[in-house]
């Protein structure tokens, strides 16, 4: 145990560190993907300056420095780097804590992000993007397809794959029968969730989906105790339908 804690604590460690990274480059993206359907994709801020950093502005801070110099302000106008990176760092901790270092480890950590952009959209607009959503699932089921091919994995990819189409199936028929509660989004969101919980059996896809509507749930009567909604007002289910996936995925991978 005291041999193999330096490796477990550097991966952590290191693994912490990719999530800060990686969350601190979210903030613009979700700025320039929190858009109505019909409306084009912003490439200035707010106020008709030009992003600047990365190639087409999709990485970085949402930040403008031209309306901090000309007003004086803060000049944000996303969500704030230090918070999409602390989320970001703990969701990875978290995954590389519970899945150790086997292969199916990098695919959760490289979709994680993504994940999140996708919960950080739909909070926003209520709306989960096809730019996002389809190569997500795509990626997801490729990647534990190439980590099913080392040695040391803890699932199975033909599993994976009928888990994504079995929850993708379900959330299809929610849509049908309700369609003002669950967006199409969500129906090409529960591909990914099925794929990453089939991969560690049946049990965890039937957890993920019944965690993700009961935090729904728990999240909407909070709100309405609150005074903050009603019981009409429509919740983003996207963000639910993430953390849900995760919370199983972590003891699963664990063996708990």
């Amino acid at each position: 145990m005291l041999e193999t804690l330096p490796t477990e604590l550097t991966l952590i460690l290191g693994v912490a560190g990719y999530g800060t990274a990686v969350g601190a480059l979210l903030p613009r993206s979700v700025y320039r993907f929190a858009v109505g359907r019909e409306q084009p994709r912003p490439t200035r801020c707010p106020s008709g300056h030009p992003l600047p950093g990365s190639p087409g502005g999709w990485l970085g801070p949402a930040r403008c420095a031209s309306c901090r110099s000309e007003a004086g302000t803060d000049a944000a106008f996303g969500p704030r780097a230090g918070r999409t990176a602390l989320t970001s760092a703990l969701v990875c901790t978290a995954l590389a804590a519970a899945v150790g270092a086997r292969p199916e480890l990098a695919v959760w950590l490289l979709i994680a992000p993504f994940a999140l952009l996708l919960a950080a959209v739909d909070i926003r607009v209520r709306r989960l993007p096809d730019a996002l959503t389809l190569p997500l699932a795509a990626a997801t089921a490729a990647l534990l397809g190439v980590a099913s091919i080392f040695p040391g994995t803890d699932g199975s990819w033909v599993r994976a794959l009928l888990g994504g189409v079995a929850l993708a199936g379900s959330y299809f028929v929610l849509f049908l029968l309700h369609p003002r509660g669950f967006g199409f989004g969500d129906v090409k969101l529960a591909l990914t969730a099925g794929v990453a919980l089939g991969w560690y059996g049946w049990q965890a896809v039937f957890a993920g989906a019944f965690l993700g509507f009961l935090l729904h749930a728990a999240w909407g009567v909070t709100l309405i105790l609150a005074g903050r909604a009603g019981r009409k007002t429509a919740l983003p289910f996207g963000p639910f339908m993430v953390f849900g996936a995760l919370l199983v995925v972590m003891p699963a991978a664990s063996g708990i």
